[in-house]
């Protein structure tokens, strides 16, 4: 049975890894095969240690194996990271994690979350209750242009 925990630092280089097997497995349906070569060598970003360290990263694992992963900004209301290994997708991992995720921002007093959507992972967002705003090009720091789904999600109070 799988189980949930907060994602460490010391975690970041098996999510960076679980990251890039997800981009290449899952958004090969929307985008070039070059921008996925390029988006998928960069290294993490600078933000992303603080993020853990802050608290709002969140895995999921069973048996030593970390299954997926999801990191909220704590200061900003903004999903940053939602990746699932692609052998264990279909199993609930990530509506599990973005469940907790909305928890926490709750008891954070936050009222609204909002992420940039790759164009293959906008339905599954859709079903988590976020909704488009607008088409956008993300600007990723790899010099590459994603096309992309802004997309806010409204919480309700439990």
């Amino acid at each position: 049975m799988p189980n949930q925990r907060q994602a460490l630092v010391t975690d970041l280089p098996v999510l960076w890894d679980l990251r890039t097997r997800a981009i290449r497995a899952s958004c090969a349906s929307h985008y070039a095969p070059d921008i996925i070569d390029t988006w998928c060598a960069a290294a993490p970003p600078d933000k992303m240690a603080p993020l853990l360290a802050a608290g709002g990263g969140l895995l999921e694992e069973e048996n030593g194996q970390v299954l997926g992963f999801a990191i909220l900004n704590l200061d900003s209301g903004e999903l940053d990271a939602a990746f699932v290994d692609p052998a264990q997708q279909g199993r609930g991992i990530a509506r599990r994690l973005l469940a907790a995720l909305d928890a926490l921002a709750r008891e954070r007093g936050f009222e609204r979350l909002f992420l940039s959507a790759s164009l293959n992972a906008v339905p599954f967002y859709e079903t988590a209750g976020y909704v488009e705003v607008r088409r956008e090009v993300y600007p990723h720091r790899s010099g590459i242009q994603l096309e992309s789904v802004y997309m806010e999600k409204t919480l309700t109070r439990s």
